[in-house]
């Protein structure tokens, strides 16, 4: 026969043996399959050492993973972080605008400013943040303003403080500036260790005009009062403020509320607002004329006005206005050219009052000036179109 017709010698020897068809892997078969046949293959011994081997190799893979991973948290973490610390703006926790981080770890002060008619017209009400307006005596109005943000150079002029005052003061965690006030209200500072700024202890931060007669003339700035905050150690602290919203002006057809008048004691302190659609603010007019600001002339305007319905009368002493500041009453909330009707909550005299709608849900304000205005009942407010 041929040579290329033989069968091959195949070299058998005791140590070594043929597999079967069915011993070897088909070239289509799957990896595993053909590592399964070759792990048949091994000695006992070898199988333990592949499989410890396969073990640390888990491990090893695990480990890899974990690191990546944590590397990348790590990393991701840390650009959040830089974001944080380079964020330009953030929302303002008094007003909801956006200011600068640095702006928004300043401390609330909060500054009493009369408004009798010798006091008018007022300096710095222009640019506060949250405006408090109630009766002090004799159906006089008087106004609490506050600041964080804003940092005015002429503010005043500056009068004493009442009880009230401070319970409406007191949750935004601030300090008071004032000249004196009444017995009740400079105990109440102490009791409540309030920051206190007394004209009284602290005359340096604080001048009087040669333009008005005492007491309508004392004045301050916001650079005085940064200086004695910080002197007194009072630092920018957390505090719960009113929520706020994106503005959404009304339509012409879905406003109910173009005129808004609040009667507060007498023709002298009425208040009026004008709502102007093209800036979104309301126009305030008090006594019937503009009220503007001394220095700039300017109209005063908040984005938000509140009128809160709250029993006032003559505190213990004889002499000065009380207020029932804790409780519920129904409010009245004018924005965005409409008015929302519900109801204030004051938990206790340190915790902030809330302002809730007929449906329970809590009522969110547009960022800007907000205006509180306290009357004695519901028909002190009347609003039209």
């Amino acid at each position: 026969m041929d040579d290329q017709n033989k069968t091959p010698d195949i070299d058998l020897s005791e140590n070594q043996s043929v597999p079967s068809d069915d011993q070897l892997p088909p070239p289509k078969r799957q990896v595993f399959a053909w590592l399964k046949y070759k792990h048949s293959q091994l000695t006992p011994k070898q199988k333990v050492l592949v499989t410890i081997g396969m073990v640390l190799l888990v491990i090893l893979a695990a480990f890899t993973i974990y690191q990546v991973y944590r590397h990348f948290h790590q990393s991701l973490g840390s650009s959040l972080s830089k974001q944080a610390e380079n964020k330009t703006t953030e929302p303002s926790r008094l007003t909801g605008v956006e200011v600068s981080p640095k702006l928004n770890k300043r401390p609330v002060t909060g500054i009493m400013i009369e408004n009798s008619l010798d006091a008018r017209p007022q300096s710095g009400l222009l640019n506060a943040g949250v405006v408090y307006e109630a009766v002090a005596e004799g159906g006089i109005t008087r106004f609490l303003a506050l600041y964080q943000e804003a940092q005015p150079k002429y503010i005043g002029p500056v009068r004493s403080v009442r009880p009230y005052y401070l319970d409406w003061l007191m949750p935004f965690k601030g300090s008071i500036a004032h000249v004196g006030g009444a017995p009740r209200a400079l105990q109440d500072i102490r009791a409540y260790r309030i920051h206190d700024l007394d004209q009284f202890f602290n005359p340096g931060a604080y001048s009087r005009i040669a333009e008005r007669a005492p007491p309508h003339n004392v004045y301050t700035k916001m650079a005085n009062l940064d200086a004695l905050n910080k002197a007194k150690g009072f630092k920018g602290t957390d505090f719960p403020g009113f929520p706020r919203k994106p503005e959404s002006p009304a339509s012409k057809s879905q406003r109910n509320a173009n005129r808004i008048n609040l009667s507060i004691s007498s023709f002298n302190f009425g208040v009026s607002y004008t709502y102007s659609p093209s800036k979104n603010i309301y126009l305030r007019r008090l006594a019937g004329s503009a009220h503007t600001d001394l220095k700039s002339h300017k109209q005063l305007a908040p984005k938000v006005v509140i009128a809160m319905v709250i029993h006032r009368g003559i505190d213990s002493d004889g002499q000065h206005t009380k207020y029932a500041t804790k409780g519920s009453g129904r409010v009245f909330v004018f924005q965005d050219g409409k008015v929302t009707i519900g109801t204030w909550k004051k938990s206790t005299r340190t915790t902030q009052v809330h302002f809730y709608k007929k449906d329970g849900s809590e009522i969110s304000l547009n960022p800007g000036q907000t205006w509180i205005t306290v009357v004695d009942s519901t028909s002190s407010v009347s609003f039209r179109r």
